[in-house]
């Protein structure tokens, strides 16, 4: 049992850090990602440098994605962690990330997945 809770934590903090790619992604405008961010108002984060990035996230406003990757690592340093790295939450150098499936993992962590295809997080095919 000690497993699943671990599993389920585990693909609960990657789905709040696809969540924040997709926040950091060129491919959202500043008012589209406002929106977004504001689907997880009341979302309870499982991983403190997750929420930490939401917040810097949120604080920046209605910027550029290019300016709030600029604004990020200072705003995440001033929450209590100066051993941020960006780059994990831009996705992997050279390669598009598959921005329905990232936006697919932040509906999922605010409730608002179609329950038609759904599965329980954590759980495998």
């Amino acid at each position: 049992m000690m497993a699943t809770i671990k599993s389920h934590r585990a693909t609960r903090e990657q789905f709040e850090q696809d969540a924040m790619r997709l926040l950091c992604s060129d491919l959202i405008e500043p008012d589209n990602r406002e929106r977004l961010a504001g689907l997880l108002k009341s979302y309870v984060f499982a991983d403190q440098l997750n929420e930490a990035v939401y917040e810097a996230i949120l604080g920046a406003g209605k910027v550029p994605a290019r300016r709030l990757r600029e604004l990020l690592p200072g705003r995440v340093t001033n929450l209590g962690f100066p051993d941020f790295e960006l780059k994990e939450y831009l996705g992997q150098s050279g390669a598009m990330d598959d921005i329905d499936t990232l936006f697919e993992h932040l509906l999922e962590l605010t409730g608002e997945c179609p329950e038609e295809n759904r599965k329980a997080m954590g759980q495998s095919a």
